[in-house]
């Protein structure tokens, strides 16, 4: 296999000549003096600057798969329709086209860009990604909770580069560390007061400045593994920015962006949306919107992340001039291009002539060589780690019917897991969409009947959603499973596959959720009390309310463990051997009636 070619580290503003760009849209508000927008050849007081930002990449570089790889686009006629996307040779020729024609480019991250990442990325620390976005000549990037999933030190070796402390140096060499800084304004070391990494970052091309800082959620603690955060403090987004942005201005910055990992929720599903429309389907809820609201109206625009959201929105900032707030969904999927303009004599950014607009990484356009090229040199590293076994079963283990046995597996394997964190963990819950293939018996390679791999594993759950715990009430429990059979799920139920110990009736013959009959509900044999807590597993995707369970996203206490695969493999490793083989659960929790 040939070896990663070395690299040198790039010019920070290395121009990329490629097919044409594609165009920002959605001008804000009013016009600029007429050479605000004139040719680049010619120097005037005004000069554009292109802004590319994504953000929670998760380590996604191959296309992702089912829902997590298409976006929702609103149509002219008001009806929408869904488009593929997302993967990074695609991702790099989109940004590429993008900045053809713009020679003063900066791309830029919200942060999440590693961590809970796919098989071909995790297994190596996320080197891949890190590489990946080096050759995608990302410019800087705001630190998000899943960059501290390994812990600080481990942060630091993706800034800096070194083989890993405990499985050295993949494919035998040495990581050189990201070419970008990573910004964590608002991370400190508890010892020294200090941050942990740069706060800010000031991108220069000739005489246009533009400072960039970086913080992540002031929550991270709450959901990373503690060992994730031990020795360090997360302060107040608000605060942190509004104190970095007075450092810049001393130092005649007078161009801000806040890369943010924090985000919101917006009114609509569809990535392009106008969400500064006046009506029902505008606008932005969530976190992001106090602290856009907070933040010093020296900084021109916010990058955002965290929520997996799509949105192009404007927030008034303290002094009631309307801001830009930016996010461009998850995994690659979309980029954000930004027209932002300088104003040479006050070097400041003309906020009325900002506008931007969410572009999707299609993929109907060439891959990017380069990208195929590290994605193939990875999966050669994989592939042996792909066929390491972790666990036997003694038969097919199918993921059909309303209840399946992979279902009823995963989710054993969840309340295994959350009881490792919790031992309080009283049951789980797994969403059937997320059960993407079955185990089968026979052996798909030279591992033999009965052997499941680790890419067998994957190909089950190849989401690398975490497990995640949360309190609820025994009335919002029972709420939780009328939600499978009622409002958003009232024509397509979506039947959550049970953990060992949870039991009930569904009784078809009903409507709504009447068909979930209340008084069959036991767990362990024991009627659920409504007044009672319950410490509940579930993937991270079903805890922020997806798959139409609200309730699910109302859960308290929470604590992120482990990836789901994971758990699933210390499961089937924990629970059988080749003398002794898992056998498939009987699929009998749920008692479907009619």
């Amino acid at each position: 296999m040939p070896a990663a070619p070395r690299r040198t580290r790039r010019r920070t503003h290395a121009l990329l000549a490629s097919a044409a760009g594609l165009a920002t849209a959605a001008a804000l508000t009013a016009a600029l003096p007429a050479d605000a927008h004139e040719s680049h050849h010619r120097p005037g007081r005004y000069q554009d600057v292109q802004l590319l930002s994504f953000n929670d990449l998760h380590g996604n570089l191959e296309p992702p798969s089912g829902s997590s790889g298409r976006v929702t686009e609103l149509q002219p006629d008001g009806t929408t329709k869904t488009i593929d996307a997302g993967g990074v040779e695609y991702l790099a020729t989109h940004l590429r086209q993008a900045r053809a024609g713009h020679p003063y480019s900066v791309t830029a991250a919200g942060g999440d860009l590693v961590g809970a990442s796919p098989l071909l990325s995790g297994l190596f620390h996320d080197e891949p990604t890190v590489e990946a976005l080096n050759q995608l000549d990302l410019d800087v990037t705001s630190v998000g909770n899943h960059e501290f999933d390994e812990g600080a030190r481990e942060l630091a070796r993706l800034q800096n580069g070194g083989c890993h402390p405990t499985d050295g140096c993949a494919g035998g060499q040495e990581f050189e560390g990201a070419d970008f800084p990573y910004l964590a304004a608002n991370v400190r070391d508890e010892k020294t007061g200090k941050p942990i990494l740069k706060p800010y970052w000031v991108w220069q091309k000739e005489d246009v400045r533009i400072g960039f800082i970086g913080v992540t959620l002031e929550g991270t603690p709450g959901i990373v593994s503690a060992d994730g955060v031990k020795g360090l403090t997360f302060k107040d987004e608000t605060e942190t920015i509004n104190k970095y942005a007075k450092v810049l201005q001393r130092q005649g910055v007078q161009s801000i962006v806040a890369l943010i990992h924090e985000g919101g929720y917006p009114a609509s599903g569809s990535y392009n949306y106008d969400c500064d429309s006046p009506g029902a389907g505008d606008g932005i809820s969530g976190p992001i919107v106090d602290i856009a609201k907070s933040v010093t109206p020296a900084v021109d625009a916010l990058v955002t992340g965290h929520t997996h959201q799509a949105y192009v929105c404007t927030v008034p900032d303290p002094s009631g001039r309307p801001r830009t707030v930016t996010s461009a969904s998850s995994f690659g999927r979309l980029y954000t291009d930004t027209t932002l303009t300088y104003d040479r004599r006050t070097g400041d950014i003309a906020r009325t002539a900002v506008r931007s607009a969410n572009h999707v990484v299609t993929r109907d356009v060439p891959k990017a060589p380069d990208m195929t090229g590290l994605i193939s040199r990875w999966n050669a590293l994989a592939a042996p780690i792909g066929n390491r076994p972790i666990g036997y079963i003694s038969g097919d283990i199918g993921n059909t019917g309303t209840e399946s046995p992979m279902g009823d597996l995963i989710a054993d394997a969840q309340l295994a897991h959350g009881r490792e964190l919790d031992p309080r963990t009283s049951l789980a819950l797994m969403n059937p969409g997320g059960v993407r293939a079955g185990l089968t018996y026979a052996a798909k390679g030279a591992e033999g009947d009965g052997v499941v791999t680790y890419a067998e594993g994957f190909t089950v759950q190849p989401f690398a959603n975490t497990v995640n715990l949360q309190d609820f009430t025994g009335a919002q429990l029972i709420q939780v499973l009328k939600e499978q059979v009622s409002g958003a799920n009232t024509e397509a139920p979506k039947i959550l596959q049970p953990s060992a110990g949870l039991t009930y009736t569904l009784d078809l013959t009903k409507s709504g959720a009447d068909r979930v009959v209340t008084g069959s509900i036991r767990l362990n044999g024991a009627p659920i009390d409504p007044a009672a807590t319950y410490r509940v597993a579930t993937n991270s995707f079903l805890a922020g309310g997806g798959d139409g369970f609200p309730t699910l996203g109302q859960g308290t206490n929470d604590l992120v463990g482990s990836d789901d695969l994971t758990a699933l493999e210390k499961y089937l490793t924990a629970n059988s051997s080749a003398a002794d083989p898992i056998a498939p659960p009987k699929a009998d929790r749920i008692t479907v009636v009619g």
